[in-house]
């Protein structure tokens, strides 16, 4: 059995708000981290080794593919913090010389994906794509760059691989895919297809509390099952060393601030929501999206995901 002062292995990017938890200077009551000495653009690798061979007790895991990973019966719970948000109108970009002007103007053509179907940049995307400016999803075909990190998914029939031996960056800069999410293309032809994506996004903020979850944080139920109480400490621990950060940030006491969590933080608040209450908005948004797009077969409730009720 597990006993309550035991150090369970965590994966975890280190960022403004996680540092505290990193440092030591915020701990749990009833168990201490072993971190995983994991950088930040390193986390991906450790979202697969979590789902597919539960390689950590803890672990940060991109929020998509823990609701694909919940739909195929993986052996974890997240709680209801999430370390990571970003907003995804600049994420799409077009070949300004392949015809595409306009985001209808995707419809019939191939459009790239990032990595996988899953990817939650992706599935953000594709909802702004088409509750925002009215694209039909089903008559993209979309390209993915690599694939799932749930073993199991089966993408619907729209969506196939790329070509052996190509690269995404290399068809979007030729305009043999006109567009793509989720992809850096140095290439003067390239350009986001939403005009004015950064303004975009926090007017979707602005107008419809629009502020989506990229990551959550997930418990191995073994974990969980022996350690009652464990989930609330750890959201607390998380909680506590939130506050930190946001005390130094609207102190003005972090040299380089994010620019997102400042101008967020002006507009609404916390630009770090914890909590179901305060994200039932796009808990439920991403659900129904991932049911729109096929990647769930049923939508979860909120209360069904997360390990505490908080």
């Amino acid at each position: 059995m597990i006993g309550m002062t035991k150090r369970l292995r965590t994966a975890l990017g280190t960022r403004g708000h996680t540092e505290a938890l990193k440092d030591g200077s915020v701990k749990p009551r009833t168990f201490e981290f072993d971190f995983e000495d994991i950088p930040v653009p390193a986390i991906i690798k450790a979202f697969r080794r979590m789902v597919r061979t539960q390689d950590f007790d803890i672990s940060e895991l991109a929020m998509t593919t823990y609701l694909c990973a919940r739909a195929h019966g993986k052996p974890f719970t997240a709680i209801p913090v999430f370390p990571v948000r970003a907003f995804h109108h600049g994420a799409i970009v077009h070949n300004t010389k392949s015809g595409v002007r306009t985001p209808t103007d995707l419809e019939g053509r191939r459009v790239g994906v990032n990595r996988g179907y899953t990817v939650t940049t992706g599935v953000w995307a594709r909802s702004i794509l088409q509750h925002e400016y009215g694209v039909d999803l089903d008559k993209v075909t979309w390209v993915l760059s690599g694939d799932e990190h749930v073993a199991e998914f089966r993408p619907p029939s729209n969506v196939v691989p790329i070509e052996a031996g190509r690269t995404m960056e290399e068809l979007v800069a030729s305009g043999e895919i006109p567009a793509a999410i989720g992809v850096q293309v140095d290439s003067p032809d390239v350009k986001p297809l939403i005009p004015n994506a950064k303004e975009a996004a926090f007017e979707a903020l602005r107008r419809t509390g629009h502020y989506p979850i990229n990551h959550t944080v997930v418990v191995r139920n073994d974990v969980l099952a022996a350690n009652p109480g464990l989930a609330d400490d750890l959201y607390d621990a998380f909680v506590e060393a939130k506050a930190r950060y946001l005390d130094r940030l609207r102190s003005g006491g972090i040299e380089t601030p994010d620019p997102v969590h400042v101008r967020v933080m002006n507009m609404i608040g916390d630009p770090l929501p914890y909590g179901i209450d305060a994200n039932r908005q796009m808990i439920e948004s991403l659900v129904g999206y991932a049911v729109e797009q096929k990647i769930l077969p049923r939508p979860f409730t909120a209360e069904e995901l997360f390990a505490i009720a908080r």
